[in-house]
């Protein structure tokens, strides 16, 4: 579009030459006919889509597709074969690899999954389970879809294939099946590694993959936050999917090389489209860009180039410190570009200050608090719309694991010379029976040196039975390393006090 009025502008120019008379006095123009008149108002109008073609505030998105999920047509597509990070969309492999071992019957939902040495090594974000906690891979899958831990990502790798490198085989297996040309998987989680990359075209093609060749996927991913105990854990995809018309799913990711990405899926009047963006500047940037491709793409049809037939790589993936290069727009470039209001009203005048100045002119007014910082209650419902679905987190528990991880190989893939990982079963912690104990006697002494009176000291202490190893009755959050992620234990009250 922007390449025809460039060239539209430039015939008129050449042809009203003959049209324009300079009145020196006044140091104007004056256009002495229609076609003048006609070519001064395309420049106008040429000037204003000038402006809102080059505008800084646009989403700088490195590569976006929205597909078709039951047919794989491509509905708008912009470097969808750029090799770049995929960050936590990563955990989409992850999921297919898992739901394929379940159809196989090699592991079940039930099956344990064990928090190992190996995998409570990740950096966050992470669950921060003790090494040797059992859960079921129920519960590995929601964690992983949902808050998109990294340790527990790496743990259902190990139960799943016996070891971290061999389920990381079995991703790029499936990757290679899949058609998933520009794809290379070296972790189960997507932390930095500029050897793994894949394309916005390949993601695509595992979205609909994961969707259509394990329905019940949509189980996990389609929920805004859960609830472990007493915390609760928000998705980063919360309000997509509590604002979006019919958002269903699926993965975000983040590292700073690749900055924000997302694959989103939108069920509309029976249609299911596919979103995926990579390199977006921020959370609610990538947010507010899905939920204009999905409704500009439920006005086109479903017919197209297929996401297979794309080939080729059309460049490598960003330099490092990508994110540092594409900042957020802040709360007034996101309203300029997204604010779905004015965009309704048709006015350009929002996108471009009257004075001429490069900014936008955007009335924040009604959108700062008191405080003078943005609303982004008032802002989330102009941009995204209203919340349409209550907040209503998944309850999840470590489950009932049925039995322990096998470390036999896979079916289907070759044997390889790397040893299994070490996957502990649970045993008795004599350093955690002492800490137990000693926390006891000190919530004793604290509640007995309340009932004394002020700095009286206690004549006696008896300590509070311990139960059988393994088998000690602790408070919610115990199953959690300390100091790891949001899992910090509460101290225990102090003796003086």
């Amino acid at each position: 579009m922007f390449r025809f009025f460039k060239g539209a502008v430039k015939i008129l120019c050449h042809y009203q030459r003959d049209f324009v008379l300079r009145d020196d006095k006044r140091g104007i123009f004056v256009f002495v006919s229609s076609i003048s008149r006609l070519t001064s108002v395309c420049l106008v109008l040429f000037a204003l889509i000038a402006s809102l073609w080059a505008d800084p505030a646009q989403a700088d998105i490195g590569s976006y597709i929205v597909i078709d999920a039951k047919t794989g047509a491509v509905i708008e597509q912009k470097n969808a074969t750029r090799k770049w990070y995929p960050a936590s969309l990563t955990k989409m492999m992850t999921a297919y690899v898992t739901f394929k071992a379940i159809r196989d019957e090699r592991v079940t939902l039930t099956s344990a999954v064990v928090q190992s040495k190996n995998s409570i090594a990740e950096p966050p974000s992470k669950m921060g389970f003790k090494v040797g906690t059992r859960f079921t891979i129920d519960t590995a899958l929601k964690i992983i879809l949902i808050k998109s831990a990294n340790d527990v990502a790496v743990a259902l790798g190990e139960a799943v294939s016996g070891s971290e490198s061999r389920f990381i085989a079995a991703m790029n297996a499936e990757a290679k099946r899949l058609g998933m040309t520009n794809t290379r998987f070296t972790n189960p989680h997507g932390l930095p590694d500029n050897r793994q990359v894949t394309t916005a075209r390949d993601m695509a093609i595992l979205a609909m993959a994961l969707r259509r060749d394990f329905p019940e996927s949509r189980e996990f991913y389609k929920h805004p936050g859960i609830r472990f105990g007493k915390k609760t854990l928000r998705s980063a995809n919360r309000e997509f999917l509590l604002r979006v018309p019919g958002a269903n799913g699926m993965k975000t990711g983040y590292i700073c090389n690749s900055g924000y990405n997302v694959a989103s899926s939108v069920t509309r009047r029976g249609r299911t489209l596919i979103a995926v963006i990579l390199g977006a500047g921020s959370g609610l940037e990538r947010t507010a860009f899905a939920r204009e491709l999905f409704d500009n793409g439920f006005k086109k049809g479903g017919r197209g180039q297929k996401v297979t037939s794309l080939s080729g790589s059309s460049a490598n993936p960003p330099a490092d410190g990508y994110c540092r290069r594409n900042k957020s727009p802040g709360a007034k470039g996101y309203m300029a570009r997204f604010d779905m209001e004015t965009k309704t009203r048709g006015g350009f005048l929002f996108f471009k200050d009257p004075e001429g100045k490069k900014t936008k002119k955007v009335d924040a007014s009604g959108f700062t608090l008191a405080n003078g910082k943005p609303d982004w209650a008032k802002i989330l419902d102009r941009t995204l719309g209203p919340r349409r679905v209550a907040y209503r987190p998944l309850q999840v528990g470590l489950g009932k694991p049925t039995s322990t991880p096998s470390v036999n190989k896979p079916s289907g893939l070759q044997e390889l010379a790397i040893p299994a990982e070490d996957i502990p079963t649970p045993v008795a912690n004599p350093m955690r029976r002492a800490e137990i104990e000693i926390r006891q006697k000190l919530k004793q002494t604290a509640q007995t040196a309340n009932a004394s009176g002020a700095g009286s000291i206690p004549q006696t202490e008896t300590p509070a039975p311990v139960e059988a190893s393994g088998s000690t009755t602790s408070a919610p959050g115990s199953i959690f390393r300390k100091g790891l992620d949001f899992s910090v234990p509460v101290p225990a009250p102090s003796p003086r006090k």
